[in-house]
């Protein structure tokens, strides 16, 4: 369900089955002159729309405005958007703090934008990693005081850790796609990769009917990308998205 349109009913029976919260975190950035600027933000948007159909999701709106920079394009007449690191992380801390607050333990947020070497992180995806430890620390020593990991009542803390229980899992950021899925098909920027997925997930926005009026010059270029789209969607579609945690 979509977080704006639930009733308060819906939303306390969301925090009291742990139902899985998931947003999808992007950028707006030039992809070249065959995509639209909102790529690596409507991929995860597109596959958790599709994954609601399989499980119950609370759906947050989308958030497009991280680090998208300026390495690819200009901003003047490409339609770039850029925002700083540190207004993300201040951004993503009010933002994890009033999940938390509401009731929501089961919190996931999807990056596609920069997730080839998710492990190491990029500026997008890392304000928001660090803003979801801090605003954990700072929930947790709210409720139960300093020195509440060396309290007895957290004796079970490492076990809990190894079965994926712990506090510090009430948040997680994750890459749209997995691994295994990148090891098959590599990311890459407004490629083919990139190309046959927007094909797949977006086919409202009429790319033949573009590619007849000529309005694009890389035909030849999405034309080779449409051969593969349905290969690539069958193996990449939700990949990662299937790591949440059920209810």
């Amino acid at each position: 369900m979509r977080y704006e349109m639930m009733f308060p009913d819906q939303i306390r029976e969301a925090i009291d089955n742990n139902t899985p919260v998931v947003l999808a975190l992007g950028v707006l950035e030039y992809h070249s002159e065959h995509m639209t600027p909102g790529v690596d933000t409507l991929l995860p948007v597109r596959a958790l729309e599709l994954l609601e159909k399989e499980m119950p999701l609370v759906i947050m709106p989308p958030f497009y405005y991280g680090a998208g920079t300026y390495a690819v394009a200009p901003p003047e007449r490409n339609g770039g958007i850029h925002v700083d690191s540190a207004v993300l992380n201040s951004f993503a801390r009010q933002l994890f703090y009033n999940l938390l607050r509401i009731g929501f333990r089961n919190i996931n947020v999807f990056v596609h934008h920069q997730s080839e070497n998710f492990a190491n992180g990029m500026p997008t995806d890392l304000s928001f990693k660090l803003a979801a430890r801090q605003e954990i620390f700072a929930f947790i020593e709210n409720e139960r005081g300093d020195g509440w990991w060396g309290d007895n009542s957290s004796a079970s803390y490492y076990e809990d850790h190894a079965a994926g229980d712990d506090p510090f899992n009430w948040i997680s950021i994750l890459p749209f796609m997995s691994a295994e899925a990148q090891a098959q098909f590599p990311i890459d920027h407004a490629g083919e990769q990139e190309t046959s997925l927007m094909m797949t997930f977006c086919m409202r926005l009429r790319w033949w009917e573009r590619l007849r009026k000529g309005i694009t010059s890389v035909t030849a270029f999405v034309s080779r990308a449409r051969r593969t789209w349905r290969s690539c969607w069958t193996k990449t579609s939700c990949s990662s998205t299937r790591s949440i945690r059920a209810q």
